[in-house]
C-alpha cells in the first residue's frame, strides 16, 4: 500500500515538473526579432463557430454516428490549432507587457500589468483546453473543451489594443483577424 502511495505521489510531482517546464519553455521567445512580428492573427469568429455547442448538436443529429466521429475529430484538430495560436500570441503578449512594465507612465504600467495577467491566465487556460481537446479526440462524444478560450482571447485582445494605443497612438494594434 505504501509503495502505491509513493508511486502516485512521484507521478504527480513528475507531471507538475513536466507541465511547469512545458509552460515556461512555451513562454520563451527568441529575442532576435520584433515581438509584434511574432503575433499570428486569429479568426475569433471561425473559432467560435468551431466551439459552438449548437453546431455540434446539429452535426450529431444530421450525420451517421461514424461520420460524426470523423467530422468531430477534424473539428477538434482545428480547434487545437486555434488554441495553440492563442497560446503563442499570449506568450508574445506576456513579453510585450513585461517590456512595457519598465515604463514610468502609471497608465501604461497599469495597462501592461493587466495585459500580462490576462496573457498568463490565457496561457494556463489554453494548456487545460488542449488537454481536454486531446481527451475529446480519443472520445469524440466528450463535451466541448475550449468554450471559454475565445472570451479570454477577446479580453486579451482588448488589453493589447489599450497598451498599444498608450505606447503609440498612431499605430493600430490587432491580434484578431477581421471577419
Amino acid at each position: 500500500m505504501t509503495l502505491a502511495i509513493i508511486i502516485a505521489i512521484s507521478a504527480v510531482v513528475a507531471l507538475a515538473i513536466i507541465l511547469r517546464l512545458a509552460l515556461s519553455r512555451g513562454l520563451q521567445i527568441s529575442s532576435g526579432s520584433s515581438f509584434s512580428a511574432k503575433i499570428r492573427p486569429l479568426d475569433v469568429e471561425a473559432f467560435r463557430n468551431l466551439i459552438n455547442p449548437a453546431e455540434d448538436e446539429y452535426l450529431r443529429c444530421r450525420l451517421p454516428r461514424a461520420k460524426f466521429r470523423v467530422v468531430r475529430r477534424a473539428r477538434l484538430r482545428a480547434m487545437a490549432a486555434y488554441v495553440q495560436i492563442a497560446a503563442g500570441n499570449a506568450a508574445v503578449l506576456v513579453r510585450i507587457g513585461e517590456a512595457a512594465l519598465a515604463s514610468g507612465d502609471p497608465h501604461m504600467h497599469q495597462a501592461a500589468r493587466q495585459l500580462v495577467n490576462q496573457a498568463l491566465l490565457l496561457r494556463r487556460n489554453t494548456a487545460l483546453a488542449l488537454a481536454k481537446i486531446y481527451i475529446a479526440l480519443a472520445w469524440p462524444t466528450y463535451g466541448l473543451a475550449a468554450i471559454r478560450i475565445a472570451d479570454h482571447y477577446d479580453r486579451l485582445s482588448s488589453s493589447a489594443m489599450l497598451l498599444g494605443r498608450l505606447q503609440n497612438p498612431a499605430l493600430p494594434v490587432r491580434i484578431s483577424s477581421l471577419p
